[in-house]
């Protein structure tokens, strides 16, 4: 073998043998206990971890209405979402929320367990930092790439797909609305729509009236799909005749819940969603 060859051989060799031991020094350290309080947090770990590394994931994880990938739960335990039972699982990581559970991450806290907080997506920028240390953590980087290469190719698909001067606004049960710098309302304006949230003057989200409503419709609506059945006082407002009036069924974007409530592994198929809705009944 000509000596060029033979270094060249050897270089090889060293580099392949450094890529395993940091490989197997990568695996050592990924932790194979992890447990989630949160149902945002049960979809980034099923998108992210290995099946063997779930201890066991928030009792909401099996809700197909809000679960996005209640599919892939098949037979993994879920918790009872209580700070005490937790305390026996031998977690070696424990995913938890930012809201209502305060109280188990400080008790876990104490008593010693690795606690990564999560809090829900401000803004695309966000989540996909949030999707990283996620990745990092439980040791899958290249996974947390790869989702966020899906988001990013939704993005693209869908950028600028409104027609110019074409308003929208998201109305949820009880008549909330998001605030202008919401995850949703920028996936919005990234396709061209101009926000309703402006004319109402509830930049900052909160709850808009019938009246304010009918009076100042949006050229759009986007709703839940289930929009169609009342099943308590939050949701008969959003059949209410008046607004049926103000925005027909042909003027409203309707979009399956589950691919809202997180940002995440759904947020990639709420764009093309969306994106969907909006090629078939904007004009």
């Amino acid at each position: 073998m000509p000596q060029l060859s033979k270094q060249r051989f050897l270089g090889w060799l060293v580099l392949a043998t450094l890529a395993l031991w940091s490989e197997a020094a990568v695996a050592q350290t990924r932790p194979q206990r992890i447990v989630s309080l949160n149902l945002c947090a049960d979809q980034l770990l099923l998108a992210l971890a290995e099946r063997s590394q779930i201890a066991s994931l928030s009792p909401l994880a099996k809700d197909r209405s809000i679960s996005f990938l209640a599919d892939r739960v098949d037979d993994i335990p879920v918790n009872s979402g209580k700070g005490e039972t937790i305390l026996f699982s031998g977690a070696g990581l424990v995913l938890a929320g930012t809201f209502g559970q305060q109280a188990r991450t400080a008790l876990l806290k104490r008593q010693g367990f690795d606690v990564l907080t999560l809090e829900p997506w401000r803004n695309l920028d966000h989540g996909r930092k949030q999707i990283r240390e996620v990745a990092q953590r439980i040791g899958h980087p290249e996974r947390g790439e790869a989702l966020i290469a899906e988001i990013d190719a939704a993005l693209a698909r869908a950028k600028d797909i409104v027609p110019s001067g074409r308003s929208v606004l998201v109305y949820y049960r009880r008549g909330f609305v998001p605030s202008t710098d919401s995850l949703v309302s920028e996936i919005l304006r990234h396709m061209g729509f101009a926000l309703q949230q402006e004319k109402l003057g509830l930049r900052r989200g909160g709850v808009s009236r019938l009246e304010s409503l009918v009076t100042t419709p949006p050229d759009y609506l986007m709703m839940d799909e289930a929009v169609g059945r009342t099943i308590d006082n939050g949701s008969a407002l959003l059949t209410h005749p008046a607004l049926a009036d103000a925005v027909p069924a042909d003027r409203r974007l309707l979009i399956a819940g589950n691919l809202m409530i997180c940002g995440g592994p759904s947020t990639s198929a709420a764009i093309d969603a969306i994106a969907s809705e909006v090629k078939t009944k904007v004009r």
